[in-house]
């Protein structure tokens, strides 16, 4: 686990974000939630807007700008974690349910105790739980390095017996991957909620779109290292590495000003009032809602690519398992480097296009880019692909997160966002376990009845094509149906304001925005990532 999980974070957003989910990757947006000018968003920070600017831009504040590189370094580490572990789990279990079931031993924690989380985030010195749980993180880190190192033949696991000496190995893994998911159920509301504290709150949408940025460039600099220490030294050498780049982290924290929890209400008395408060803000609201839902499909629908890559280069590419390696992680890099391009890009994006039209349309653009890599069947023509994933990727997963954090009030921010990340780490649970059992299932089809005079391993490969593939359909089709139906309180519009509606249902339309076309000039910066000047535009932001 990295310094900011994505999924990711996550695959995250890491929130290493989000890990992403993955860094994966937490993010803002400009409009204090659906209640238009409520200041009770803009939080206690550190950093005043009145600051003059620099070439620095949002990295002048320097509690923000210590945090972002100690983040790189970590989440550069992170990654080489990653493609180790995968790699072992790949070449030893051959199995693309494994690989499913080892996403899920690190995402199910968050689902159980994700909520939970996000209520200490809220209650208690939010500094102290990042520091302590990175320090965990840490620890464990050094546990899978410990591991890798030992002999583990004399674990034995029953339902691993076909392993052989690598069950020891792959089941001590598993438990440590669980161990890590639970501690991350912590350490992602902290880190959630420290950001807002850090810089102003009109820079708050670019130094999130900073922090996806490191995260992404984060995903080309770890893999290329991790392919070549691979190839060269083995996996060992890649943990080892991991655990030293969290001490960066807990340095840069510990020298963050003091983060006491924020006032709670007197006649809160316990926990489930707090919870149903969060629970209807995001399910009572028009705005949060479509945000949450966008925020769940994505988590759903494209982190199967990620988990299933290993065996992808091997079964589809028909990689020897030495190249397939450096193939892995040139693949990974590429979509840093796309993702890159596109957090960069999104300073270009008109400051008048609308969120509820750019979120839907990064959907569906998310599943097509996956879709288009899921059909690839020669190595140059996937890193091509994956490029084309990595921009798309930043878009689906970035914005969303961004709207959600900003449209949330400080005092509850820490327990709608656990909110959201317990369904969107728990879907993408759902979602590799689905497409590891997709997979398999395809094979086990075209191997029997009929079909058996395929066997081979182009059957294989169509399974492996089938676990990437049918999710990401399910991608493009939802974020489709979203440009169609969308939903303008995202951007903290109401009915009668100019652009609201009533929109028109088409895919033109939800493309170009037209609606949304500013009344007078443009402001001299137009970008998603600056927000500051966007009431004197129109009724709405992006």
């Amino acid at each position: 686990m990295s310094s900011s999980i994505q999924a990711g974070r996550m695959e995250a957003p890491s929130t290493a974000t989000l890990s992403g989910v993955p860094d994966d990757d937490v993010r803002a947006s400009r409009e204090g939630g659906g209640f238009a000018g409520d200041q009770s968003t803009r939080g206690d920070h550190l950093a005043s807007p009145s600051e003059t600017p620099s070439r620095l831009g949002v990295l002048r504040h320097k509690y923000f700008r210590r945090v972002w590189i100690a983040s790189f370094v970590s989440n550069s580490g992170n990654w080489m974690e990653m493609v180790g572990i995968q790699m072992i789990v790949a070449k030893e279990t051959g199995s693309l349910k494994m690989l499913g079931y080892f996403a899920a031993a690190g995402l199910m924690p968050i689902l159980l105790f994700g909520v939970f989380g996000g209520l200490v985030a809220d209650r208690v010195n939010r500094r102290t739980l990042l520091m302590v749980t990175q320090a965990i993180l840490m620890v464990l880190a050094g546990l899978v390095a410990v591991v890798s190192i030992a002999d583990m033949s004399w674990l034995r696991v029953g339902f691993l017996e076909h392993l052989g000496n690598a069950q020891g190995l792959v089941a001590a893994l598993f438990i440590i991957s669980i161990l890590q998911g639970t501690v991350a159920a912590f350490n992602i509301p902290a880190w959630q909620v420290l950001t807002p504290r850090l810089v102003p709150k009109d820079e708050l949408t670019r130094a999130i779109m900073l922090n996806g940025i490191q995260f992404n460039a984060s995903r080309v600099i770890g893999p290329a290292f991790a392919g070549a220490i691979l190839a060269a030294w083995g996996a060992t050498p890649l943990f080892m590495i991991n655990t030293v780049t969290f001490l960066g982290v807990v340095i840069a924290v510990t020298r963050t000003p003091d983060a006491p929890a924020p006032k709670r209400n007197a006649a809160a008395k316990s926990a489930w009032p707090e919870i149903r408060e969060a629970l209807a803000f995001i399910f009572l609201r028009k705005g949060p809602r479509c945000v949450f839902i966008a925020m769940v499909v994505m988590s759903l629908f494209a982190s199967p690519l990620m988990r299933m890559l290993p065996l992808y280069v091997i079964d589809v590419y028909g990689l020897a398992e030495s190249a397939a390696d450096g193939a892995m992680a040139t693949l990974i890099s590429m979509l840093g480097v796309g993702a890159v391009v596109g957090g960069l890009a999104l300073k270009y994006v008109p400051a008048w296009y609308p969120k509820h039209h750019f979120i839907p349309a990064s959907l569906a653009g998310a599943g097509l880019t996956i879709t288009v890599f899921a059909a690839t069947t020669t190595l140059w023509a996937g890193y091509v692909a994956m490029f084309f994933v990595g921009l798309f990727w930043i878009w689906g997963f970035n914005p969303s997160w961004a709207a959600m954090q900003n449209l949330v009030s400080d005092h509850m921010r820490g327990r709608v966002l656990a909110v959201a990340n317990v369904a969107s780490f728990g879907v993408m649970a759902v979602g590799n376990i689905a497409a590891g059992w997709l997979g398999e299932g395809v094979e086990a089809t075209l191997k029997t009845g009929r079909f058996g005079e395929f066997a081979g391993p182009s059957v294989k490969a169509l399974g492996t094509h089938a676990a990437v593939g049918a999710m990401s359909l399910a991608l493009l089709m939802t974020g489709i149906v979203m440009m169609i139906w969308r939903v303008p309180e995202v951007d903290g519009m109401n009915p009668g304001d100019r652009a609201y509606g009533p929109p028109r249902r088409n895919l033109w339309d939800a493309i170009t925005a037209r609606a949304h076309h500013p009344l007078a000039s443009p402001p001299a910066e137009p970008s998603m990532a600056d927000e500051r000047s966007r009431d004197s535009v129109v009724d709405v932001p992006k």
